[in-house]
């Protein structure tokens, strides 16, 4: 089967990972998954600028007590990004799902729970930031919630569905999103949690785009979709080998696939 393998396509590789995930012990595949979402966690936050240790990635996510009260801000963080995380694993796993305005915005509250007032939901931004990470032009805020609307209908039209790979798709709406660049902040999370979901509905795993991506990620999302799109494309193409690699080395096959 590795042989057969070797030179195919993503979609090949991709069936062979759900086959070997099928098959995978669960404790094994717990591990991994634990493993990939602390990188997921320290890579995306790199993006943004904010470089977490792995001592404070791993006090955060297995809730140990904070010696140092200064540290307690960064532990939230971390533990809001867990929570997301988390959130985007469980909407992926359900039988039936359809991706919303008020989905989107549960995301982030996950991400900014002290951002909620009671129940009301969380509110778009009123101004253009002036101190930010991402150059391209993004949406004024009077044009926000009209573009949020047509972002969410063109996900989830027929249409869209039908004439759009999904891995096109989840990158195309993470484009288009942090074009909008909805939230006062953690739009760039967002975008990349909403786009892993798409990704995690259509069996794909989680694309993590590498903190040493960082000026071509920004770049492509300055220059087109299309460029946004090939970057995302190798980011998953990356994930879908690591997770082959470790579950291979997991059932004790001797051979990967190149």
């Amino acid at each position: 089967m590795v042989q057969a393998l070797q030179g195919a396509s993503l979609e090949e590789r991709v069936a062979h990972l759900q086959e070997l995930e099928k098959n995978a012990d669960e404790a094994d595949l717990a591990d991994f998954r634990a493993k990939f979402d602390m990188s997921w966690i320290y890579h995306d936050n790199a993006l943004e600028g904010v470089v977490y240790t792995m001592d404070e990635l791993r006090a955060a996510i297995n809730d140990q007590v904070v010696s140092d009260t200064t540290l307690l801000p960064v532990y939230d963080e971390i533990r809001h990004n867990v929570a997301a995380v988390k959130l985007v694993r469980e909407l992926a796993a359900k039988r039936r799902l359809t991706i919303s305005l008020p989905l989107i915005k549960n995301i982030y509250a996950a991400l900014a729970p002290e951002d909620i007032e009671g129940k009301s939901p969380p509110k778009y931004r009123k101004e253009m930031p002036l101190h930010r990470l991402y150059f391209h032009d993004l949406a004024p805020p009077d044009k926000i919630s009209y573009r949020m609307r047509q972002l969410v209908t063109w996900m989830t039209s027929q249409d869209t569905k039908r004439s759009t790979h999904p891995v096109r798709l989840a990158s195309k709406a993470h484009y288009e999103f942090l074009q909008i660049h909805p939230f006062p902040r953690h739009s760039g999370k967002v975008a990349r949690l909403l786009m892993n979901l798409l990704l995690l509905r259509h069996g794909y795993p989680p694309a993590i785009i590498h903190s040493t991506e960082r000026q071509r990620y920004y770049e492509a999302l300055k220059t087109s979709d299309d460029r946004t799109s090939q970057l995302v494309t190798e980011a998953l193409t990356t994930s879908v080998e690591s997770t082959i690699r470790y579950l291979e080395t997991a059932e004790g096959l001797t051979e990967s696939l190149r």
